[in-house]
């Protein structure tokens, strides 16, 4: 079996100790004598990996007890509903700042469910190479609360800084952030928030799973009409455990964790190594004459790294002999074309090395 390397913005890479351990584990969960996707989600063996999953994710992020934990289902999408099921049933109206394609999503699924929003700020006018700085940023006088996307998936801008939520009175309100691509990549001040986010595909585990850190007072500002299955509070009482969950996406997470802590070292470790991944990659593309990325060098993310070639007919030659290199899945999206190499945690330091040095060849024989 050869493994390449895959650069894939989501499903993403899965650490290979942990596809490994799954392996093991696959028919026989530590002499129980089934797999753990076999397992009653109400087993005492299952709530043993969730309990442990959720106490890892605590320690990892530093998790405050004032907020709780959920593992719940649909993805980074159905927060788009969610939240403001969540936190509107006080009145007011959602606030966003509008840095690309997830938190436009956002934005017109609030507008759908809830009518009016607004737009605190945008980085539209600049192509979206660039985040608001902190002073344009103004949220309306009833705000409810102020979401933003922590890093742009598809853009690859990426927040430097940790918006402040405040009315023009100077009255504080929830920070809502969608941190589904960014989530786990170094240490976080989870205080300065009232609701985080994340779809697992990224950097927690494959796809179907949504981790919510939600602060305890925000528990009982929902709409009357929520659904259940989507109500914090409800989910939070029932251990995320309305329905059945995603159990064996749950126990993945937990592996995740589990790797994060022992073979990476915890946040700070993995922060470093995300920095100098990126930075190699970003400093290859600045160098050369044949590659380039159109995002302000302070908003570059470090997880997901656009950059189109000077002669876009030479796109299809690229990947194609990229991917009879093994390395996988550099296209671009599709709104945005040109290519996009996804550097998330589990993505090791060779597989950038080997990117790196595939553009530099390339860009000697066709640049």
């Amino acid at each position: 079996m050869t493994r390449h390397y895959n650069f894939c913005a989501g499903p993403a890479a899965m650490p290979e100790a942990v596809l490994e351990r799954a392996r093991d584990e696959m028919l026989d969960y530590r002499g129980h004598g089934l797999s753990v996707m076999e397992m009653s989600h109400r087993s005492p063996e299952y709530v043993a990996i969730a309990e442990q999953a959720e106490a890892d994710l605590r320690e990892l992020l530093a998790i405050p007890d004032n907020y709780r934990v959920l593992f719940t289902q649909g993805g980074a999408t159905l927060q788009f509903s969610a939240v403001p099921y969540n936190l509107l049933g006080r009145g007011g109206r959602a606030n966003f700042l509008h840095t690309g394609i997830w938190s436009k999503k956002a934005i017109a699924e609030a507008r759908h469910l809830a009518g009016d929003v607004h737009v605190a700020a945008s980085s539209e006018e600049s192509g979206h190479s660039a985040v608001p700085r902190q002073k344009d940023i103004v949220l309306s006088e009833d705000a409810a609360y102020l979401h933003y996307t922590a890093n742009e998936t598809i853009g690859g801008l990426e927040f430097d800084y940790i918006p402040e939520a405040r009315r023009p009175d100077g009255s504080e309100v929830p920070l809502v952030c969608d941190m589904s691509s960014s989530i786990l990549s170094g240490p976080l001040d989870v205080s300065r928030f009232g609701v985080i986010y994340a779809g697992a595909q990224k950097n927690i585990g494959p796809a179907g799973l949504v981790v919510v850190i939600v602060r305890e007072d925000l528990l009982d500002r929902a709409r009357d009409d929520m659904p259940s299955l989507l109500g914090y509070r409800e989910l939070a009482e029932a251990g995320s455990m309305i329905n059945t969950p995603a159990t064996y996406s749950w126990y993945l997470a937990g592996l995740v964790f589990d790797w994060l802590k022992g073979e990476i070292g915890g946040l700070d470790a993995m922060n470093a190594l995300n920095d100098r991944k990126a930075g190699k990659l970003y400093d290859a593309i600045d160098a050369s004459a044949l590659y380039a990325n159109p995002i302000t060098l302070r908003n570059r993310s470090r997880m997901n790294v656009p950059f189109v070639l000077a002669d876009p007919s030479l796109d299809k030659a690229f990947l194609a002999e990229a991917e009879a290199t093994g390395l996988l899945n550099l296209k671009g999206h599709r709104s945005v074309g040109g290519m996009r190499a996804s550097l998330y945690n589990a993505v090791p330091e060779a597989a950038v090395d080997a990117l790196i040095a595939f553009m530099a060849d390339f860009e000697k024989r066709r640049g």
